[in-house]
C-alpha cells in the first residue's frame, strides 16, 4: 500500500534557530522516521518573495543553508523528498488556475494577511502576490495530493482555505482531482529568545542551530531569567524562568529537578545555572554540528540532493497538471 503523503515548507529567510529545531523541523523528522508517510519538504523561495521582493539577493544561498540545517537535524533524502519550490514550475501554473476560481473575499478574511501587514509596517505589502500567497500555498499542497499538512494551531486557517479551494476546484470541474488535505496538529514547545520575546531572526534574539562554543555560551549568559530575582541570595521561581524552560528540553529529569529545588532556595545562582545549560545544549547539538560541518565541506552533495528532490517532485507535479488540464479542458 502506498504511503500517505505529507507536504510542508519553510521560507528561506536565514539560519534556523532552536525554536525551529524543536518546532516544525523536529516534527518533520518525527513524521519522516515514523514510516507512515512519504514526506515532501520544500524550500519556499517564491513565498519568501511575497514579503522580500525588494531584497532577493540572499534567498538562493539561504535556501542551500536551510537544507544543510534540515539534513543536520536528521532529515534523510532517502526517506523524504527535499526540493525547491521555484524549480518545479508547475506550482506557478496551478497557482494561476486556482487564482481564477478563488473568491477575493476568502483571501481578504485571512487573519494572517492583516496581522503581517500590521507587524511588517516597514514593508509595502499591498501587492497582489502578498494577498494571493495562500492560493500559492494551496497549490503547493494539493499539487502532491497531500493527505496531511503538519501545522500549529495558528496556521489552521491556511489549511482550511486550501481545503475550500480543493473542494471548489473539484465541484466546478466536476471531477475529484484533488483530495481534501487534513491538518496534522502539532504541539510545539514555546521557546522564547534570549530577551524573553518570541525567538525570531527579526528580533536578533535567537540561538541558532549552528551556534557553539563561545558564541553559544555568550548567548546563554545573556538570557533573561526570573525578573524578581535580583541577587544570588534571592530565591527564584523556575516556573517563570526561560533558562529553566530550556533545561526542561536539554537536561535530564534528575538534573532539572535538582536545579528546580536549588533555585527556589537560592542554592544555585543564575550564572551557574546558565553554565550548566550551555554545556547541555553544546552536548546535545554535537551530532547536529558534526553533520552540519560535513555538508558545509561537501556542498556539491547538497546541490545533488536538491537536484534529485527537484526531479522527484517535478515528476509528480507533471502527472498532477496533466489531470488538471484535462479537467479544466485546456
Amino acid at each position: 500500500m502506498a504511503l500517505k503523503r505529507i507536504l510542508s515548507g519553510m521560507r528561506p529567510t536565514g539560519r534556523l534557530h532552536l525554536g525551529n529545531l524543536h518546532g516544525a523541523l523536529g516534527n518533520w523528522v518525527e513524521l519522516q522516521n515514523s514510516g507512515d508517510y512519504h514526506c515532501f519538504y520544500f524550500v519556499a523561495d517564491w513565498h519568501a518573495i511575497t514579503s522580500e521582493y525588494a531584497s532577493t539577493e540572499s534567498i538562493r544561498d539561504n535556501g542551500v543553508n536551510m537544507v544543510i540545517d534540515w539534513l543536520a537535524a536528521g532529515l534523510d533524502p532517502a526517506k523524504s523528498t527535499l526540493f525547491v519550490q521555484s524549480a518545479v514550475k508547475e506550482h506557478a501554473e496551478l497557482f494561476l488556475l486556482l487564482s481564477m476560481i478563488t473568491p477575493l473575499a476568502w483571501l481578504q478574511r485571512n487573519p494572517t494577511y492583516k496581522e503581517m501587514q500590521a507587524e511588517l509596517t516597514s514593508k509595502d505589502l499591498s501587492t497582489f502576490g502578498f494577498l494571493g500567497y495562500p492560493v500559492l500555498q494551496a497549490a503547493d499542497i494539493i499539487m502532491y495530493k497531500a493527505y496531511g499538512v503538519p501545522v500549529g494551531v495558528d496556521q489552521l486557517p491556511h489549511v482550511e482555505l486550501t481545503r475550500e479551494i480543493a473542494r471548489r476546484f473539484n465541484f466546478i470541474y466536476q471531477k475529484e482531482v484533488f483530495p481534501v488535505p487534513e491538518p496534522l496538529l502539532t504541539s510545539v514547545p514555546k521557546l522564547l529568545g534570549i530577551d524573553g520575546r518570541k525567538m525570531s531572526k527579526s528580533y536578533d534574539n535567537s540561538i541558532y542551530m549552528s551556534d557553539r562554543g563561545k558564541e553559544l555560551s555568550l548567548k546563554i549568559a545573556s538570557m533573561f531569567t526570573d525578573p524578581q530575582r535580583m541577587r544570588k541570595k534571592d530565591p527564584g521561581n523556575p516556573d517563570i524562568c526561560n533558562v529553566f524552560t530550556f533545561h526542561g528540553l536539554y537536561s535530564s529529569g534528575e538534573t532539572g529537578a535538582e536545579i528546580n529545588k536549588a533555585c527556589r532556595i537560592a542554592d544555585i545562582g543564575c550564572i551557574d545555572c546558565k553554565k550548566k545549560l550551555a554545556a547541555r545544549i553544546e552536548e546535545a547539538l554535537a551530532p547536529v554540528h558534526e553533520r552540519m560541518d560535513y555538508y558545509l565541506n561537501h556542498l556539491q552533495e547538497i546541490h545533488d540532493i536538491i537536484a534529485d528532490g527537484n526531479n522527484r517532485a517535478a515528476k509528480i507535479a507533471r502527472e498532477t497538471m496533466a489531470e488538471v488540464r484535462e479537467a479544466v479542458k485546456i
